[in-house]
């Protein structure tokens, strides 16, 4: 069999202003890639000296300039998505695509690395399914309604034809969904997690990559802080974080505490909320890959 060889990639700007777990991100999938491609774009923070403290052989990092004018669906994420991937190797198998947000629990290194293996070979799978975890508030819950999206495509082709799509979610190719299987790992998402000042000023300027200046003060408000509270529905976490969290755990500076058992959902949200409880099933997910036998 011969060698596999996976680049990382990804794209930032301004992770120290808006408190991404970006370094956490990186190195908690350093350990499969045999390169790490960053998209290091035009930040007026501390950003680079941030990523340089990685100090890892693996590390490329290429500059950009974020295209503001890509408002439309928050295409300006896709646009330094797909400069990442573009520097990735030519000679790499998979791509594995990790979000300034997205942590990799060392538990599933193994299972993503041996599903690399096992389909490296098979053209016909074009990417790996993740599932997610969704923190909020806090590192104690998880987001249980059907406002989270429970998979997405982390692992790709190393096919220049594949593309980022629409805000860089989730990936197609030749603007068809990845023919995809799934594996047993998931991706912890920490995005909803952080100071609720920080949380704010991150609300602001994350919206303001779709929307002009007035929609993103009719939709963010101009309170100081992010209300937490307003949430739907959470669930207790009860497992471990991955080790490369535990610093950053450890120095939390703010409380946020739920009740899991008061659900603020509507009658017809309720019922949906509890089929997929029972089933697995959530009637009308969005689902941007084909999943393949």
């Amino acid at each position: 069999m011969e060698p596999m060889k996976v680049s990382g990639f990804s794209f930032i700007r301004n992770t120290v202003k808006y408190d991404y777990p970006v370094v956490e991100a990186i190195t908690s999938i350093l350990p499969l890639c045999d390169e790490f491609v960053l998209a290091l774009g035009n930040s007026d923070d501390e950003t680079e000296a941030l990523i340089t403290s990685i100090n890892s052989p693996k590390m490329k990092i290429i500059h950009t300039v974020w295209d503001e004018t890509l408002r439309e669906g928050g295409r300006v994420l896709a646009d330094e998505t797909n400069k990442a991937f573009d520097a990735v190797a030519a000679d790499s198998d998979w791509a594995f695509y990790i979000q300034a947000d997205e942590i990799i629990h060392e538990k599933y290194l193994a299972e993503i690395k041996s599903k690399m293996l096992l389909y490296k070979d098979d053209k016909n799978v074009e990417g790996l399914l993740f599932n997610y975890k969704h923190f909020y508030g806090s590192y104690d819950y998880v987001g249980d309604s059907r406002r989270w999206y429970r998979k997405e495509v982390r692992v790709i082709r190393n096919n220049k034809s594949i593309r980022s799509y629409r805000d860089a979610m989730g990936f197609r190719l030749n603007d068809r969904k990845l023919n995809v299987k799934p594996i047993e790992a998931s991706v912890y998402h920490y995005g909803w997690v952080k100071p609720p000042e920080q949380q704010q000023a991150k609300q602001q300027y994350f919206h303001s990559l779709w929307h002009d200046e007035q929609k993103v003060q009719r939709m963010v408000g101009t309170a100081s802080e992010f209300d937490y509270s307003q949430i739907d529905s959470l669930a207790l976490f009860t497992e471990t974080h991955p080790q490369v969290m535990q610093k950053r755990i450890a120095e939390k500076n703010w409380s946020f505490d739920f009740d899991p058992t008061k659900k603020k959902l509507s009658l017809k949200n309720k019922l949906l909320h509890s089929i997929e409880k029972a089933t697995g099933w959530k009637p009308g997910e969005y689902r941007n890959y084909k999943i393949i036998r």
